[in-house]
């Protein structure tokens, strides 16, 4: 596969020769007006509606959670006040703030964290866990609520602080009663900025307006999602730029402040553009995955899936989304390369040397060449647009009919919810890319959880994953958790929920002049222009 030269000759022709490029018309920024570029639109404003980091950086803008992640890992108060510990762990009783109200003026109460609890523990892999061990959780009055618990739960404040893939923001009682599996269309936050909807445009803008009355931590450092949440722009303004080439350009002109994501090519660019700062704020990277569904042929068959293994290239995917070598690594397993639990247990099946037409002769000799697979491609956001590029072509090459399902992002997201056979609107292969800092351990990493209908988009099915990853949140020490690491890691390849793809690192770009920019996670918060 070739990558993407055009893009970065592209880019280069308004700042090189002054020639006009085709764009939407955006004025030079303002004081009181933060311009910031997602990777991608805000399609669902339901925290809970979808994994989508746009919808996730969304959330934070919106909502606060009861405590916040910093960039070491380490749980900090946010709403919470505070919180003890009794009868051997299985009794926590948390205390919020005095003084948090969502934007409709009401006080947040602990039946609103009850009530978004129980919300977010059906949807959450953390989540779901926790709901397994609990015992009862009320309210015992309108700052206090306790979680009895059936046995200890050493990650709670993890679980509730934690900073990616279905937060656990809390929502007004009446809004966390809501079915999670029906996304809510009324945002009524408690968080720095109000969303206004009166100005959304589909595929375009999102705009957030201050909160006036929002009393922040008093307490923490700004690090990832901890600390105070402080809005110092009257308005943050969303601008939906999906051409890599539109977006460079707009930041050097000034008519924006901020890239989430810069494609790799266009470092170069960027980095000799005078008035523009390149920062690779999420030093995790990001972890690639094919994700595969498991509810219809052909991928229904672990032995299609192992057999694809064969013909997978991690270096083919990373230096067409990547680039050069620098921006990606290969050789990774189900956890991303800095983990504590990354190890070469059962590695050999996507390292040995690559084979398609063994792949392809397997997939036959299992009653499945020639098999129909409708592969979602998202051709409006870059990074989707590469991998699954090269995705489509392998399963071409290993001898399937392979229907390329290009549309925008939006369309993706609603249809892979879709359980559908494939020519009912359902679907056999996407694209799946999470931060490196979410699959770091089993506590938080979605596409190893096998628990059916109740796993993320692909739903696979695996007792011996579920058990493995059950006895890794009991294990005793490090130790044994690296020991179950190698375990589980053996067991994926058994089953491959899913096909790692590797791992790269992107930058974000903004203007010089912007400041005090969070680690961890590009979220347009406590940033201020000197």
């Amino acid at each position: 596969m070739k990558r993407r030269h055009f893009l970065a000759g592209a880019a280069a022709l308004p700042a090189a020769t002054g020639l006009a490029m085709s764009r939407p018309a955006l004025a030079q920024g303002n004081a009181r007006v933060l311009r910031f570029v997602p990777q991608a639109d805000v399609t669902i404003i339901d925290p809970l509606g979808t994994t989508a980091y746009p919808t996730r950086n969304h959330g934070h803008m919106c909502w606060d959670t009861l405590y916040g992640i910093d960039e070491n890992f380490v749980p900090q108060p946010q709403l919470a006040e505070g919180y003890v510990v009794e009868d051997d762990g299985k009794r926590w009783v948390f205390t919020l703030r005095d003084g948090p109200t969502f934007h409709d003026g009401e006080k947040v109460r602990a039946a609103d964290a009850v009530a978004s609890i129980k919300r977010w523990m059906a949807r959450d892999t953390m989540g779901q866990t926790l709901s397994a061990r609990v015992d009862e959780i009320r309210a015992l009055d309108d700052r206090r609520f306790e979680i009895r618990l059936k046995r200890p739960f050493g990650l709670m404040l993890d679980a509730l602080g934690k900073a990616s893939s279905y937060p656990c923001f809390i929502y007004p009682e009446r809004f966390a009663n809501q079915d999670p599996t029906k996304p809510f269309t009324e945002v009524v936050g408690s968080g720095p900025y109000r969303f206004v909807a009166g100005e959304r445009v589909s595929g375009a803008q999102v705009v957030y307006q201050k909160f006036d009355k929002y009393v922040p931590t008093p307490v923490g450092a700004v690090s990832m999602v901890a600390g105070p949440k402080l809005a110092h722009f009257e308005r943050v303004e969303w601008k939906v730029l999906p051409d890599p080439a539109t977006s460079t350009a707009a930041i050097q002109a000034g008519e924006v402040d901020w890239l989430e994501v810069v494609p790799p090519d266009l470092n170069p660019l960027l980095a000799r553009a005078r008035d523009v700062v390149l920062d690779r704020i999420d030093a995790s990277g990001t972890y690639a995955s094919l994700r595969l569904n498991h509810l219809h042929p052909p991928f229904n068959d672990p032995v299609v899936r192992r057999a694809l293994l064969k013909a997978v290239a991690q270096e083919d995917f990373m230096a067409t989304v990547a680039g050069d070598e620098k921006n990606w690594r290969a050789g990774v397993g189900c956890f991303p390369v800095a983990s504590p639990l990354a190890s070469d247990e059962g590695l050999s099946a996507l390292t040995s040397p690559r084979d398609v037409n063994g792949a392809k002769a397997a997939i036959a000799a299992a009653g499945k060449g020639g098999a129909k697979v409708v592969a979602l491609h998202a051709t409006d956001v870059a990074n989707q647009n590469a991998l699954m590029a090269v995705g489509v072509d392998l399963f071409r090459k290993t001898g399937f009919d392979t229907e390329d399902a290009t549309s925008d992002w939006g369309t993706l997201l609603q249809r892979r919810q879709n359980k559908g056979a494939p020519n009912q609107g359902g679907w056999n292969a996407l694209i799946a890319l999470f931060s490196g800092m979410e699959f770091n351990t089993p506590a938080g990493h979605l596409l190893l959880r096998a628990n059916g209908d109740n796993a993320w988009f692909g739903w696979p099915n695996s007792d011996k994953l579920e058990a493995l990853r059950d006895q890794w949140f009991d294990a005793a020490d490090m130790a044994a958790q690296k020991t179950i690491g190698r375990q589980i890691q053996a067991q994926f390849f058994e089953d491959v929920p899913y096909i790692p793809l590797g791992q790269y690192f992107v930058d974000s770009a903004y203007r010089k002049g912007l400041t005090d920019i969070r680690r961890g996670i590009p979220l347009p918060l406590n940033v201020r222009r000197g």
